[in-house]
Formats: C-alpha cells, sequence, structure tokens
C-alpha cells in the first residue's frame, strides 16, 4: 500500500511538471502548478491571452513575463479562492471594467512594468480583501476620482515611476485603511494635498525623485496619523514654508538629496515626537545654536554630504536623548563638546570625511574613542602637520595633552579708545585679537546686551564696533571680548554723545538728510566734530517754489470760482446803480448838499 501511494504520488509530480492538469480544474498548457500551496506558475511561457483550465482552488497565480495587452470583464471570474496575482511585466495597456470583478479573497496584485496610461473608474470594483496593490513603473497619468472608492481594506499602494501630471481630489476616495502609500519619479509639480488628505490612517509617506520646488503650508494636513515621511531626491526643493508640516506626529523624517541651504528651523519646531531626522545631501553650511531645542525626542540627526562648514555651540541643547549624530562627508575643522546637551548620551558619532584640525576642541571626542562608536570610520586629522593623517584610534592617552593643544585668545591692541563726539557722527571702534583657533569676537553694550552685525549699532565683519549716526543715549562703555576654547580677554571703550539744544525743538536725522560724518577715536583722543547744517541751498529753493507755487495756485482758484460764480444761472444784474448824498465839508448830516448817482459793471 505505501509502495503504491509512492508511485501514484511520483507519477503526479512529473505529470505536474510537463504542466498536464490533474485537479478539479486541470492545470493549463505550459503552466506549472504545484499542490500545496496551489500555485499556478505561468511566469515566462510567451503568453498573448490569459489561459483557461484554471483550478478553482488555486491560491496564487503568476502570469508575469509575458505579452498579454488586454484583461476582459470579469477574466478571473472562476477562482474564488485565488489571494495573489501577478500581472507584472507584461504588455498590458487596458483593462476592463470589473476585470477583476469576483476575486473576493485576493490579497496581492501585480500590475507593475506595463504599458497602462489610464485606469478607468471600476477597474478594481470586486477587491474587497485587497491588502497590497503594484502599480509602478507604468506610463500612468492620472487619477481620476473614486478610482480606488472599494479597495477599503488596501494598505499599501505602489504608484512608483508612473507619468503622473495630475491626482484628482477624490482618487483615493475609499483607501480609509491605507496604511503606506509610495511615489517615486513621477511629473507632479505640486503636492495632491487635497487627495492625499483623503488617507487619514496612512504611516508611511515616502515621495521620491520629484520636480517640486518647495513644500506650501499645510501640505499634509488631516493626515494625523502619518509617522514616517520620506522626500528624497527632489533638485528643486529649497523652500519648506514654516507651516508646510503642521499638524503632523511624525517619529522619522528624511528630506534628502534636495536644495535646501539651511536647516528649517520653523518646519521641524512642530515635530514634538520626532526622533529621526536626516537632511543628508542639502547643501546646508551650519547647524546654528539654540534652534533644535523643541525636537525634545529627536535621537538621530543624519548630514552627510552636505558641505557642512560649522556646528556652533549650543546646536544640540535640549535634546535630552540625541544619541547618534552623522555629519560625514561635510567641510567640518573641528566639533566642540559645547554643540551637546550631554555627550554622555552620545553613542554614534560620524566625524570621517571632514577636514579636522586635531586641537584641543577635539580632545573631548579623542579621549572617548575607546566608548565611541564610530561606525567602522575612524575620523582623521587633517592639521597641524604634526599629526596629519593619523586616525584617533593611533593616540595613546599620554601624548594627548601635548598634541591636542590651542593657544587662548589674546587682544593685540589694548591701547584706550575713548570718543567724545557730536550727535549725528558715525563711530567705529578696533577690536583685533589672535590665538589657536581664531578668536570670535563680540561686543557687549552699555546696557550688557550683545551686539549682532545688523542696526544702527553692529558688529562689522572683521570685528570693528560701528555707532551710525551716534545718539546722546549710545553714551556709555562698550566691552570688546576675544574668546576661543581656551581662553577669552576682553576691552572697554568708552563714548560719550553730545547734544544739540536745537535738536529738543527741531529733531534732525542725518539718515534723512543724507549727510553723515565719521570718526574712530586714538589712543587717548577726544573730538568734537562741527554738526552740518541741515539744509543746502538745493533744499532752500526747493521749498521756497513749493511756497510760491501754492500761493499762486490759491489766488488761481479764487478768481476761476469768481468767473463760474458771476456766470450762474439766474436773472443777473451785470450793472449796478448807486445813489449817494455827498457830506458838506463841515462834516453834517448831508442836508445841505445835492445827490447824485453813477453805474458800475458786474462781472
Amino acid at each position: 500500500m505505501f509502495v503504491e501511494s509512492v508511485v501514484r504520488w511520483g507519477a503526479w509530480s512529473i505529470l505536474l511538471q510537463f504542466g498536464y492538469g490533474v485537479s478539479a480544474g486541470g492545470c493549463p498548457l505550459r503552466c506549472a502548478c504545484r499542490p500545496e500551496p496551489t500555485e499556478v506558475n505561468c511566469s515566462g511561457k510567451h503568453l498573448t491571452s490569459v489561459p483557461e483550465g484554471f483550478s478553482s482552488d488555486a491560491r496564487r497565480l503568476d502570469l508575469s513575463r509575458n505579452k498579454l495587452k488586454t484583461l476582459g470583464r470579469r477574466q478571473f471570474s472562476g477562482l474564488l479562492q485565488l489571494q495573489e496575482l501577478n500581472l507584472s511585466d507584461n504588455l498590458i495597456s487596458m483593462i476592463e471594467v470589473e476585470a477583476f470583478q469576483g476575486l473576493q479573497n485576493l490579497r496581492t496584485l501585480h500590475i507593475k512594468n506595463n504599458r497602462l496610461k489610464i485606469i478607468p473608474v471600476g477597474v478594481f470594483s470586486g477587491l474587497p480583501g485587497l491588502r497590497f496593490l503594484d502599480l509602478s513603473q507604468n506610463e500612468i497619468l492620472v487619477f481620476l476620482d473614486y478610482t480606488f472608492k472599494e479597495m477599503v481594506n488596501l494598505q499599501l499602494l505602489e504608484a512608483g515611476e508612473n507619468d503622473l501630471v495630475f491626482i484628482s481630489q477624490r482618487a483615493f476616495i475609499g483607501l480609509q485603511n491605507l496604511q503606506e502609500f509610495n511615489l517615486d519619479r513621477s511629473n507632479l509639480t505640486s503636492i495632491p494635498t487635497e487627495a492625499l488628505s483623503q488617507l487619514q490612517s496612512l504611516t508611511r509617506l515616502c515621495m521620491l525623485r520629484l520636480t517640486i520646488s518647495a513644500l506650501p503650508n499645510n501640505a499634509f494636513r488631516r493626515l494625523h496619523r502619518l509617522r514616517s515621511l520620506q522626500i528624497s531626491n527632489w533638485p528643486m526643493l529649497d523652500t519648506l514654508a514654516s507651516n508646510s508640516l503642521i499638524g503632523l506626529n511624525l517619529t522619522s523624517l528624511v528630506i534628502s538629496s534636495c536644495n535646501l541651504s539651511t536647516v528649517p528651523y520653523s518646519a521641524l519646531r512642530h515635530l514634538v515626537y520626532l526622533r529621526f531626522l536626516d537632511l543628508s545631501y542639502n547643501p546646508i553650511t551650519v547647524i546654528q545654536g539654540n534652534l533644535l531645542g523643541d525636537l525634545l525626542r529627536l535621537q538621530e540627526l543624519h548630514l552627510a554630504g552636505g558641505g557642512l562648514l560649522r556646528i556652533e555651540p549650543g546646536a544640540f541643547r535640549g535634546l535630552a536623548y540625541f544619541r547618534m549624530l552623522n555629519v560625514t562627508s561635510n567641510q567640518l575643522t573641528t566639533l566642540e563638546e559645547s554643540a551637546f546637551h550631554s555627550v554622555g548620551n552620545l553613542q554614534v558619532l560620524r566625524l570621517d570625511g571632514n577636514p579636522l584640525a586635531c586641537d584641543c576642541r577635539l580632545l573631548w571626542v579623542v579621549r572617548r574613542r575607546l566608548r565611541l562608536n564610530f561606525d567602522g570610520r575612524q575620523p582623521t586629522c587633517s592639521s597641524p602637520d604634526v599629526v596629519r593623517q593619523r586616525e584617533f584610534k593611533d593616540f595613546s592617552e599620554k601624548e594627548l595633552p601635548r598634541l591636542f593643544t590651542c593657544r587662548p585668545a589674546r587682544i593685540t591692541d589694548r591701547r584706550p579708545q575713548e570718543a567724545r563726539v557730536e550727535e549725528g557722527t558715525t563711530v567705529h571702534f578696533s577690536c583685533k585679537a589672535e590665538g589657536d583657533p581664531a578668536p570670535a569676537i563680540a561686543w557687549i553694550s552699555s546696557h550688557k546686551s550683545l551686539l549682532s552685525s545688523t542696526g544702527r549699532i553692529r558688529v562689522l565683519s572683521n570685528g570693528t564696533l560701528e555707532v551710525r549716526f551716534a545718539q546722546v543715549q549710545d553714551s556709555g562703555t562698550y566691552r570688546c571680548v576675544a574668546s576661543n576654547p581656551a581662553g577669552n580677554e576682553s576691552q572697554t571703550v568708552g563714548l560719550q554723545v553730545k547734544g544739540f539744544l536745537r535738536n529738543r525743538t527741531m529733531p534732525f536725522f542725518p539718515e534723512e538728510a543724507g549727510v553723515e560724518s565719521s570718526y574712530s577715536p586714538t589712543s587717548n583722543s577726544s573730538a568734537q566734530m562741527a554738526k552740518p547744517y541741515p539744509f543746502d541751498a538745493k533744499t532752500l529753493i526747493i521749498a521756497t517754489t513749493m511756497g510760491f507755487l501754492s500761493f499762486l495756485s490759491s489766488v488761481a482758484i479764487c478768481f476761476v470760482f469768481m468767473f463760474f460764480w458771476s456766470q450762474s444761472k439766474g436773472q443777473i444784474k451785470h450793472t449796478a446803480t448807486i445813489d449817494f448824498v455827498p457830506r458838506t465839508s463841515m462834516g453834517g448830516g448831508g442836508d445841505g448838499g445835492d445827490g447824485g448817482k453813477f453805474t458800475m459793471k458786474l462781472i
């Protein structure tokens, strides 16, 4: 009995291998069938139409790599148990409405790499159980309204590498359970915000190789469940509006290989649940201090290959859970310990591929070289010459204090600078310093506030303090502070601004008059600068002319008014007769003289 069963099974297997049907529905010619699980493989058989004779028990059907061009209505209606259908790599350009009607148990449908240009509404009707749909690498131009309306259980939609130019606002209605949507290489020129807002269960959105140049405000509204957003290879993307990511609760954000020149701080500040941030391969040159503190849960930051020149002190302040920084292949010369909230939490640090200056600023990294994970790529010194090309792992603890050193900042010219000027004068105070590394110059006002590089009182790029059009309230002391990681030094200068009595009744601002005088104080000097007269000849001529013209205009208006009044409607007498009685020469009442009259013409 056992031998007979073995022989029967062997014969049945041979028949399956050569494509002869043996099950209830049989196995089509040129296809291979397997019983457990029931699978029909017709891949690569040069089929030009869907064969017949499939077993009604088939669970998997592979029709990929054939020459199918069209799918008719109810093409697979007899395969009630089918769970996976693969139609990839064919020549399909037309799918009729209800082509998949009857496939109640279908879970996975591949239509990748065909020639579809449009999907008529109703093509996917009858697929209530579908979980995965792959439409990538076709020629689809548009997703119409209600294209996917009956696919209530779809969880993953692949739509990459199509010619999409438009996604209708209601195209995704019905996809209330879609969790992942991948869109790669299309011709979209803007974010299909209204269409995406229908996907309220979406947790992962991947958008690659698009030609969109900006993310507008509320670009992804109503996607409250979205946790992962990937935007990569958008060469024209250079702007993120401050509220472009508002409403999202992301834990992972990738904006890589784009054209961002700065970290989009304002767009990121709402993402308090963010743990992973990748801004690699953007032309970002600096990570500024104290601007990432709102990302309380951030653990990883990747900014590789971005042309990064500087990471400022306090750049990661407030990030208590920060454990990985990847800044490989940039232009960093150093990374100071003060950039981090706590270096004790740092586990992985990628510094390789940077022209590192191995001095006291990197001593904290070298001393942790055995505890830090460099991901198998050791940082290498580029300068100074004595340590050039040496990897961090090659330094002994004994030689570190001798090699990783800095020279404290020192102000080179400490001669006193005092300026006594009249109001409206521009004053410059110099502050030059040396050290290794080069010191940073900062100025502190008499009100103990740090001065910036903008405004009327500003710090120039060479460290000079400029007080433009000095005012009385600018009087006081200013302190220059030169600092580097090895130390700092400061110097105080004084400014006394004298006001004028006329300023109390007639304020004068040199900026408005286009007049400026400049003063640079020298050692133990005080100066009185003549106040330029506020009005020049040109101004006086213009003022006089305007006054004269105003007078002539008023007179002309009066004459015109009188003329039109005299010509108005009604019975108007153009002459007037006036009777008079002259007074006597003695000033009497006029009874003794003869009366008279005269006529006057009215204009």
